[in-house]
């Protein structure tokens, strides 16, 4: 499977993206809930032994999982200009981490049309976070895609 968000993509694989988003979603969670220092690919690893993931969604989420761990510092101090008010370590973990992943792919997956990595994010937000979650998160990675555009 393709990471892509081709418009070409059948529901089957629009389904592998959207939950492979949602196992990032935990994945990073896990990480940020531990008490020792992890490599993320090590709590990608152990959620494996215990969970099963499909293998169609195990690309996407190495791919994801990757870029948030080369690239975390420029995704944080990117998504740090558009949390008016809000520092990223005083939001709840899952607001921080569903902005992690649609930043990611924002920044760093030009193959996912950014209406296409916001729009996933408000879902994981509607369905994980709390009741302005989704809102926040609609409002930080618009920001953040409005920056990418007028810098191209």
């Amino acid at each position: 499977m393709s990471g892509g968000a081709s418009s070409r993509a059948t529901p089957r694989e629009r389904i592998d993206r959207t939950r492979a988003r949602a196992w990032v979603l935990q994945i990073l969670y896990r990480h940020e809930s531990d008490s020792a220092p992890r490599e993320l690919v090590d709590v990608l690893v152990e959620v494996g032994r215990t969970r099963r993931i499909a293998p169609a969604r195990m690309p996407m989420i190495r791919e994801i999982l990757g870029i948030i761990e080369e690239h975390g510092q420029e995704i944080d101090a990117t998504l740090s200009q558009f949390t008016r008010n809000w520092r990223l370590d005083r939001l709840s973990r899952i607001d921080r981490s569903i902005l992690r992943i649609g930043a990611a792919e924002l920044l760093h997956r030009p193959d996912v049309p950014g209406p296409v990595a916001i729009q996933e994010s408000v879902r994981l937000a509607e369905r994980y976070g709390g009741n302005e979650s989704s809102g926040f998160v609609n409002g930080v990675l618009d920001a953040v895609y409005r920056s990418c555009a007028s810098s191209s």
